[in-house]
């Protein structure tokens, strides 16, 4: 459990009998991608690694060590440190068919001494910490090319360049509500591509807002990202299990804009009552694709419409939106703009997609 365990990295047979190469065989089987969550930089006192190793644990000597959600950090400045991890965890991934790791740090760091290294170093531990996490990335990463790897540090704590040479997609806030992830995305935006952002459709009421939105908002916001679902499939309706493979269907149509398009902000939705952003994208057809994203974030009486001005394209192109069949040209997409209807009801999401004739 939490108390207990972490920074012990080898498999208990009394819960899997076959190991993790046997429960990913399964997996494999089912037609499925196998992937395991790691916190590598921590250390319960309930563990084999702090009773062996104390010294392994960043402290200060002769006074009171902090702990956070029952944990400790481990010395990663100390290459023993380093090599011990590597060695467990390559164990692991070369016995067990792991496509996907999910790297966590869930606490900071506080005494922040390591007794590794002399009285005269100790204001180094916070740089070499963070050395000894990329050397252990780059030998994992080298080792196992094939394995993606994705960083987290109590969703979005860490989130440094450095960090996405290693691991190219970051989870970006345990904050997974459709509505706050409006904010949330738009911000990481101005720093990181969007193909970096950890994104998810996750379950209402949401755990952390108590909020209810349509599973379609939840949808498009998380189609800005790596998208994803956190939902258990048993408590879903039909209707929303066909919902979702038509969101998966379209996503997967999408993901060139997406990823590899250019991105526009048309609103700031921390002032704004909508929230609007924009794909545009040649393929090799030299055919433009433009995937324009609406979310209405706030309702109140006597509205006014809400005309959305895309941005990016040619003023005298025609663009066909592809679902209603309506024919635009591109000085009328940026210059009067698409409009939002006005019946449109709080947290309700629009998206467009206009495809160049």
């Amino acid at each position: 459990d939490d108390t207990s365990g972490l920074g012990d990295w080898w498999v208990s047979k009394d819960v899997l009998p076959n190991g993790i190469s046997g429960l990913s065989q399964k997996i494999h089987a089912l037609g499925l991608k196998f992937g395991l969550w790691f916190e590598l930089e921590m250390a319960n006192k309930d563990s084999e690694i702090y009773k062996n190793h104390p010294d392994w644990i960043l402290h200060v000597p002769n006074r009171s060590m902090s702990h956070g959600r029952n944990q400790y950090v481990l010395d990663m400045a100390n290459p023993a440190v380093i090599d011990y991890l590597y060695d467990a965890v390559a164990k692991i991934l070369a016995d067990g068919s792991v496509d996907y790791i999910k790297w966590d740090m869930n606490r900071s760091i506080t005494e922040c001494y390591s007794k590794a290294f002399p009285a005269e170093q100790q204001g180094e531990i916070f740089h070499r910490y963070i050395l000894g996490v990329y050397e252990l990335y780059e030998r994992l990463t080298s080792s196992f090319p094939k394995v993606l790897f994705e960083s987290c540090a109590s969703g979005g704590g860490r989130f440094d360049a450095g960090l996405l040479y290693y691991a190219p997609q970051a989870w970006t806030s345990d904050d997974s509500d459709g509505i706050e992830r409006l904010k949330i995305q738009y911000g990481t935006s101005f720093g990181y591509p969007v193909s970096v952002v950890g994104s998810h459709v996750s379950a209402v009421p949401n755990h952390q807002t108590g909020r209810k939105t349509p599973l379609h908002t939840r949808g498009v916001v998380a189609m800005s990202g790596t998208f994803g679902y956190e939902l258990n499939l048993m408590k879903l309706s039909e209707e929303e299990k066909q919902e979702i493979r038509e969101q998966i269907a379209e996503y997967k149509s999408y993901a060139p804009i997406i990823q590899n398009g250019l991105y526009y902000r048309l609103s700031d939705p921390t002032t704004e009552e909508i929230c609007a952003w924009e794909f545009v994208h040649t393929d090799e057809k030299e055919q433009s694709k433009v995937l324009l994203n609406i979310v209405m974030q706030v309702i109140h009486g006597n509205m006014t419409v809400n005309y959305v001005k895309l941005q990016g394209l040619e003023e005298t192109a025609v663009y066909r939106e592809e679902k209603s069949g309506k024919r635009y040209t591109g000085a009328a997409l940026m210059y009067g703009g698409m409009p939002l209807p006005i019946e449109s009801g709080e947290y309700q999401a629009y998206q467009y997609c206009f495809v160049k004739e």
